[in-house]
């Protein structure tokens, strides 16, 4: 197998006295589909600030696209959770896809502003924002946000794409069309897609594998290999029960092990 665009060797990420995770070899390779899962205040978001430069490993190290993480690398992109913006912000919408281009230097950058435009204007209509992008985006609505912040994710042409819960707060038409734009990035140009979540259904079709962390520990293998009543009952020390319904997951333990929001993955992650 080639080398990965991510690649995690004996990584360990700690808190003073708390382990969120030791020991994480991970290689993801161009194309890949892995879902980062695990309960609240399990590292998910951690991890991915760890690939964008923001967080030390506490152990290991990680490589992203040949380079060690940092700041302003512009093959990596990234997705941030949904976020109600201020209803006053005058920022359009193009603006926003913009600044994903040349938003942390001054001027129009390598492109110029002729190309620069029709570049924005590319991906505005490849995530069907057309009809809005020219209007402040503090006035659209959360699924009209994100798509333009998929759009802006997107424009550098990343070889990995990170998405810390893209779907949050959305609705279910929505979240089908921002994970459907995401899949489609990583199909035609083969881009490696880390994708944090706390629901698996909306993206199970996109999956290859999972990244599962809880209680310090973690498990890595395809849906089927992780997503099942034997290795979540490993990981969480209680019984797990996973069943599949009309090609759904669904989870369910025991109340001392997981509360209501952590077993059905809808909490926000708060560990920086």
């Amino acid at each position: 197998m080639s080398r990965g665009v991510v690649e995690i060797e004996g990584a360990g990420l700690r808190f003073g006295d708390r382990v969120l995770w030791s020991g994480l070899d991970l290689d993801v390779q161009p194309g890949e589909f892995l879902a980062v899962l695990g309960p609240n205040g399990s590292g998910k978001t951690s991890l991915l600030r760890v690939l964008l430069g923001l967080q030390s490993l506490s152990a290991g190290e990680a490589r992203v696209v040949g380079k060690a993480p940092g700041r302003g690398n512009r093959k990596v992109g990234y997705i941030p959770q949904q976020r109600a913006m201020d209803e006053q912000l005058t920022l359009r919408g193009t603006d926003l896809v913009g600044l994903g281009l040349d938003g942390d230097r001054w001027g129009f950058g390598l492109l110029g502003a002729g190309k620069r435009r029709r570049r924005i204007a590319e991906l505005v209509e490849s995530v069907g924002a057309e009809s809005y992008a020219s209007s402040a985006v503090g006035r659209l609505s959360g699924g009209e946000q994100q798509r333009l912040r998929v759009a802006q994710a997107l424009i550098g042409e990343p070889e990995v794409l990170l998405c810390d819960e893209p779907l949050a707060s959305l609705d279910l038409t929505h979240q089908r069309v921002v994970s459907e734009l995401i899949d489609r990035r990583r199909r035609e140009a083969g881009t490696a897609v880390l994708f944090v979540t706390h629901e698996i259904n909306p993206i199970l079709s996109y999956v290859d594998r999972v990244l599962y962390l809880v209680n310090g520990q973690f498990r890595i293998g395809t849906p089927d290999e992780v997503m099942n009543s034997q290795t979540l009952s490993e990981l969480y020390r209680t019984r797990v029960e996973v069943l599949r319904v009309g090609g759904q997951i669904h989870v369910a333990g025991a109340q001392s092990a997981l509360c209501e929001d952590e077993v059905h993955h809808h909490v926000d992650e708060r560990v920086s």
